[in-house]
């Protein structure tokens, strides 16, 4: 009976400890379980709390993008506005407006080649001066995929703006003169200038393969490109290429897309200028090495006559292949201020 009563028992405690066995795991996992969801519900919560500031300070940035882009005031305009109508101080709201500039936003400034890291313009501008509203790109030694700049009011055509003191380019695209050493030059792949309105359209030093002069209209027209024999071009940079840089609206003084200053030339796969509504000075590409340059449906002109040229294809302006048809002289004026 003794012996009986001890196999029993022992069956029992043996069963009792598999089932201890088999259980365990079971807490481990809802232990799991149970941090899991805590982790989750800490991170939803603080995501929540980011939108929340993040709503918050939009609001708050709200009445400088009305001002500058909804009513075209300059920078150093709308904030001296802010500033007489804030209980805050300058520099307060100063740096709320200046916090987040980006290029693909549409704000002004200098986007310069890093000197770390991979040596290209970055999304966020290096340099921003007061009072200044110019969109800058200047390159650096790593090739750009793509830069476009659409729809855009640039000059003296919006309300209370100008050219910079000394400055008559209103858009400025090309290489530099580099006193005492090499000078630099743009090469782009693909080079679109299309739909704008300008004073004056200079095309000067520009070696292509191919070159597309269509559609355009001009208060006088002086297009006279010679024969080249660039090659075909493609601009490449693999990982190692700068992303592309796109903005689409805003109001600037000028833009300026340069070389850099030394004997390295500025690349770019390709480079979209469309929609530019100019007024008040010249719209320049010079010291250019092109794939394939279009010229196309754009309109020129400052309401002075057939006998004044202010669409200008230089004779060193040359390309291996070329086409030029549909471009009329029409009375063309500048726009008016808006």
């Amino acid at each position: 009976m003794l012996i009986a009563e001890l196999w029993v028992s022992s069956l029992i405690a043996i069963q009792w400890g598999w089932w201890k066995f088999l259980e365990s795991p079971r807490r481990t996992y809802n232990k799991v379980i149970y941090y899991r969801d805590k982790i989750l519900s800490t991170i939803e919560y603080l995501q929540s709390e980011s939108a929340k500031w993040r709503a918050l300070f939009t609001t708050i940035r709200l009445p400088y993008i009305f001002l500058t882009k909804g009513l075209g005031v300059s920078p150093n305009m709308a904030v001296s506005m802010l500033v007489a109508g804030s209980a805050v101080g300058g520099g307060a709201i100063a740096a709320e407006v200046m916090e987040g500039r980006s290029f693909s936003r549409g704000d002004s400034g200098i986007y310069a080649a890093s000197v770390v890291g991979n040596n290209a313009p970055l999304d966020v501008p290096t340099s921003y001066t007061d009072g200044d509203n110019t969109l800058m790109i200047s390159l650096g030694s790593t090739p750009v995929r793509e830069i476009t700049i659409e729809n855009v009011s640039v000059g003296s055509v919006f309300t209370g703006s100008a050219l910079p003191s000394g400055q008559q380019n209103v858009v400025d695209v090309g290489g530099n003169v580099v006193t005492g050493g090499t000078n630099t030059r743009l090469e782009i792949g693909h080079l679109i200038f299309e739909n704008s309105r300008c004073k004056k359209l200079e095309l000067i030093d520009i070696n292509a393969h191919t070159i597309n002069i269509i559609g355009n209209a001009s208060d006088g027209q002086s297009i006279g490109p010679s024969p080249g024999t660039a090659r075909m071009l493609a601009i490449g940079g693999g990982h190692h290429q700068a992303e592309a840089m796109v903005t689409s609206g805003g109001t600037y003084d000028r833009i300026q897309i340069q070389a850099p200053s030394s004997g390295v030339n500025g690349r770019i796969g390709t480079l979209r200028l469309s929609n530019l509504y100019t007024k008040g000075g010249i719209c320049a590409l010079y010291k250019l090495t092109v794939g394939t340059l279009e010229i196309l449906t754009n309109e020129v002109g400052m309401g002075d006559g057939f006998s004044t040229k202010e669409f200008i294809v230089a004779t060193s302006v040359t390309g291996a292949n070329i086409t030029i048809t549909d471009n009329v002289e029409v009375s063309i004026a500048e726009p008016a201020t808006q």
